[in-house]
Formats: C-alpha cells, structure tokens, sequence
C-alpha cells in the first residue's frame, strides 16, 4: 500500500512539472514565435489595425467581398457556433435569408452555385476565409459596384486565393479582408 502511495504521489509531481510549468513554457514561446509574436497577425492600412488575419469581420456593402455569416456577430469574445441543427426551423429561415440576400445582391446568380460557406456559419462563428468559388460569386456585383473590369477583379481574387497546403490539405480560401484592402488599393 506504502509503495503505490509514493508512486502516485511522484507520478502527480512529474505531471504537474510537466503540465503545469513546462508545457505553459513551451506554449508561450511557440507563440513568441509565431506571426504577431503570440498576439495574432495585425493588418494594418496606413499605419492604423484594421483587423486581424485569423478574425473575420462583417462586409454588408457591396463594393466589397462579403465574408461568412457569423453566429456570434463577429465578437470574437464569444466565439461559438448557432448549434442550431439542419432540421431547426430557425436555422433554416436563417439560411434561406442568407440565400435570399446573395441572390438578391448577385443578379445572375444561380441558387444552386451558392457555396455552403456563405450562407451557414463557422463553428468558430469568426471564420475570415471564404472558399474560392464563394469570392467568384461575388465579382460581378463587386465590380459593377467599384466601376471595374471584371478582369481585374478576377486577377485580384486569384492573387489572394490561398492554395491548400502542400497542395493536397484543404480546400483553397480567400482572406476576405486582405482581398478587401488590396480592391481599396485599387
């Protein structure tokens, strides 16, 4: 009995060296060491934050690229997904405004070329990324809206499309705010 009592008692010091000093430790420096040294990637505009790289934000005018619906109205202080499931009456309402919308805003588009992603929310509900073929959908009004060739816009997109890694992990996706400040520097 004495035997397992130490034991136990060296297995509990060694975990809490382990996960309590070490693991913080190495947490803090890899984030040290990351992009905005573990404060997340600012984007700036003119010396002034603008946003943050991994933080979507809410576009509604349509000279702009608009990002993914967010369930938590972009507050990354409550990030959290509607959990609202498919068969929820809410939710399908939500979507089906949501659908509404673009189609509205996008003359020409088809209900059945809407990706997924721009009319149902993230788990994070801050998600800044939308697919490729949701910033596709949405050059033609962007560019009738800024008095643009289309041409232009489409070139823009396809400079801010992010491939997947390695090119096998992921789907491609656009920084919606990094494509927005780049059509700005137009």
């Amino acid at each position: 009995m004495k035997n397992y009592i130490i034991q136990s008692i060296r297995l509990t010091l060694v975990l809490i060296v382990l996960l309590c000093i070490l693991y913080p430790i190495g947490i803090a420096l890899a984030g040290k060491l990351s992009k905005g040294n573990g404060g997340g990637e600012k984007i700036t505009k003119n010396g002034k934050v603008v946003g943050y790289a991994l933080l979507g934000q809410s576009f509604t005018k349509p000279e702009y690229f608009w990002g993914r619906p967010s369930a938590v109205a972009y507050n990354a202080a409550g990030s959290a997904g509607s959990n609202k499931g498919p068969s929820n009456p809410d939710y399908l309402k939500d979507v089906s405004n949501r659908i509404d919308t673009l189609l509205k805003y996008n003359p020409g588009l088809k209900k059945s070329e809407i990706p997924a992603d721009m009319v149902t929310a993230s788990g994070s509900g801050l998600d800044p990324n939308i697919s490729e073929q949701g910033a596709k959908i949405q050059i033609e009004r962007v560019a009738k809206a800024r008095k643009l060739d289309e041409k232009k816009v489409k070139e823009l997109v396809a400079m801010n499309t992010l491939k997947p890694f390695l090119g096998l992990f992921g789907p491609s996706s656009v920084n919606v705010l990094k494509l927005n400040l780049a059509l700005d520097s137009l």
